[in-house]
């Protein structure tokens, strides 16, 4: 990997919440790459492209959605990616200016739970794929609970995702640069299997009787846009800065932009087609019963290398759960954390092992996700793209102890657009469960602008109070550019 002046993260920018300086970034992109894409070569994205046909829409349908709304919601990621090349700073320690120096614990409490369950959630997918391979081979019976088994396969899976995210920025963005393009190379053909071989009925258009039609079919549209199209992007903004903050501020944002956004959209897409497709055949988003319905004894080797996706996901998990947990001042070396958001996962996933209708619960959760992030996401986008493009903060301020902090305890212009915007996002929602059930939706028949409403909300709240607040701060107006966050 082409590096700048040293080869690798000082260990004390990686160990403590501190900004990278250049000396410790690299001129190489191809790592956030291999980054992204790593983590969403998985199992999880077949399952999300499975769940529209679950819902009952037709392939065209959520084909549809999985395009339209990935491509904006990696529009946008794409934003958050050069803010973390330009600061050298973590979201959650970005998201200080915008919310205060202890407001910021709020968002970044939502943040650390998320990557806890999403690293519990691919974990289970993991153990599921497991349990199907182990039943192929006759070792144990995969329509059986197998807790113990599954049990032993997630601690040891564990122990292999907290080292490597232990590790740092490097060792991570090494396994996956080895790892991605023989992944790469397995799901084409397995594409091909499904896409040339199983006869899959590309004009299917629902279940048998039951076809979508009108204003139910608009209503579906709307709540798995939320879940897997537009939604997917979103989960994935306050991820962004902490791993482009090693990229060096010379290398073009055009460039870096691109790769990213790409690094995310193609497998995203790709995947989530591929699900939808099989989905059409069994009608399940259980990814155990996915490959073991369509694939039979070939699904051997296309499980054990599978095993990689939930893998290069939980490194970012957890490794993202370190440094949000620094970003609440938890004085603990960075790899600790790791080891404790280890634990916690696990416990997690014997909670959702109990779980029958996974379908169910991954929709809550990821239209749970939408309902703070989208709103997160309209007040940072104002506080970066057009507060600070005005008058930029010295990066020293977001990394100075709580007790002798120049930024507001809290910024209740920030915390404020947040609430409200949650607020929004929850009237707009339309989830499978009643509580995810807002008002409004429901009023609309069951349409779902969640993520529209939490964003904008907030976004004009913000761009309303967020001003005045700003002009209070002494800022500096000398300030050099290096020393500033944008």
């Amino acid at each position: 990997m082409t590096t700048g002046p040293t080869a690798r993260p000082e260990p004390e920018v990686e160990r403590w919440l501190k900004p990278v300086p250049e000396t410790a970034r690299t001129v190489a992109v191809s790592g956030q790459f291999y980054l992204w894409a790593g983590a969403n070569l998985a199992p999880i994205n077949w399952v999300l492209g499975a769940l529209g046909i679950q819902l009952g829409l037709g392939l065209a349908d959520t084909i549809g959605v999985l395009v339209v709304g990935n491509g904006i919601g990696m529009l946008l990621f794409g934003g958050f990616v050069l803010l973390g090349q330009r600061s050298g700073a973590t979201g959650m320690v970005l998201g200080r200016a915008a919310f205060g120096r202890q407001g910021n614990y709020l968002p970044a409490s939502l943040q650390a739970l998320t990557a806890i369950g999403w690293c519990a959630i691919n974990t289970w997918i993991i153990l599921d794929l497991v349990m199907a391979l182990l039943g192929l081979l006759g070792w144990l019976d995969a329509s059986q609970r197998n807790l113990l088994a599954r049990m032993v396969v997630a601690s040891v899976l564990m122990a292999i995702q907290v080292g490597i995210a232990g590790a740092g920025y490097r060792a991570m963005t090494t396994f996956e640069r080895w790892t991605v393009p023989p992944t790469l190379l397995v799901l084409v053909a397995m594409s091909g299997v499904v896409w040339l071989s199983l006869g899959i009925d590309w004009q299917y258009a629902g279940p048998a009787g039951h076809v979508l039609v009108g204003h139910d079919r608009l209503a579906a549209l709307s709540v798995v846009m939320t879940a897997i199209g537009i939604g997917w992007g979103i989960t994935w903004f306050t991820f962004a800065a902490d791993y482009s903050r090693f990229v060096s501020r010379t290398v073009p944002a055009g460039r870096l932009y691109l790769v990213s956004v790409l690094g995310q959209f193609i497998p995203v897409v790709w995947l989530g087609i591929l699900g939808a497709t099989l989905a059409t055949r069994h009608g399940s988003a259980d990814p155990g019963q996915l490959i073991v319905a369509n694939f039979g004894m070939l699904a051997i080797p296309v499980l054990l290398l599978v095993l990689h996706g939930p893998i290069a996901t939980n490194i970012l998990n957890l490794y993202t759960f370190s440094v949000t947990a620094q970003a609440l001042d938890i004085r603990l070396d960075r790899r600790w954390l790791n080891g404790v958001v280890g634990a916690l996962a696990l416990t997690a996933v014997v909670v959702l092992i109990q779980q029958d209708e996974f379908a169910k619960v991954l929709d809550a959760w990821l239209v749970a996700l939408v309902g703070w992030v989208a709103a997160w996401a309209g007040v940072m986008l104002v506080h970066y793209y057009w507060l600070e493009r005005r008058q930029s903060l010295p990066i020293d301020w977001l990394f100075a102890p709580a007790n002798d902090s120049p930024l507001p305890a809290v910024n209740w212009a920030g915390i404020g657009a947040l609430l409200v915007g949650m607020l929004a996002t929850w009237l707009c929602m339309y989830g499978l469960l009643p509580a995810t059930q807002g008002p409004v939706a429901v009023a609309m028949g069951g349409v779902d602008l969640s993520w529209l409403a939490g964003g904008v909300v907030s976004a004009t709240v913000y761009a309303t109070l967020g001003p005045s607040a700003w002009r209070r701060l002494p800022l500096n107006r000398s300030a050099e550019p290096e020393n500033s966050c944008l």
